[in-house]
C-alpha cells in the first residue's frame, strides 16, 4: 500500500537541530524524485528540497542552502530531512511528497507549479522554531 507519513516534527530553540523523517512506502520505487515542503503560518507549500531517487542528486531552496539535508534510505522507503541551524523563518508544516519530476530549476518554479508535479503527499509534521 502506498502512503507518506511524516514525523519528527517539535519545538526548538534558533540555532537548533531537528531531523524529519518519512516512511513512503511504494513510492521509492515508483517516484523520479521525492521532496519536502514546508508551508508557513499564513503562507503557500513551498519546497525547500528534492531529491532524485535513482541518480541520488539533491537540489535545494536557497534559503536552506547549506543548513538542510535531504537524504533517502531506499532499503527502509524512507527519505530524511536533517535540519540545521534552524531559524524562527523554518516555522511551518512540513510535508514529505512524491514527485513526477524534479531538476535543479525546481525551486524556481511558483508553488503552484510545484504543487502540479505533485504524485502524493502526507498529511505533515508540525516545526515551530522559537527565537
Amino acid at each position: 500500500q502506498e502512503r507518506l507519513v511524516e514525523s519528527g516534527g517539535g519545538s526548538v530553540q534558533a540555532g537548533g537541530s531537528l531531523t524529519l523523517s518519512c516512511a513512503a512506502s511504494g513510492y521509492m520505487t515508483s517516484s523520479h524524485c521525492m521532496g519536502w515542503f514546508q508551508q508557513a503560518p499564513g503562507d503557500e507549500r513551498r519546497g525547500v528540497a528534492v531529491i532524485v531517487v535513482r541518480e541520488d542528486n539533491t537540489y535545494y531552496a536557497d534559503s536552506v542552502k547549506g543548513r538542510f539535508t535531504i537524504s533517502q534510505d531506499k532499503d527502509s522507503s524512507t527519505l530524511y530531512l536533517r535540519m540545521n541551524l534552524l531559524q524562527p523563518a523554518d516555522t511551518g508544516t512540513y510535508y514529505c511528497a512524491a514527485l513526477r519530476y524534479c531538476g535543479p530549476g525546481f525551486h524556481h518554479l511558483p508553488p503552484g507549479a510545484q504543487a502540479d508535479l505533485f504524485l502524493a503527499r502526507g498529511q505533515g509534521t508540525a516545526v515551530t522554531v522559537s527565537s
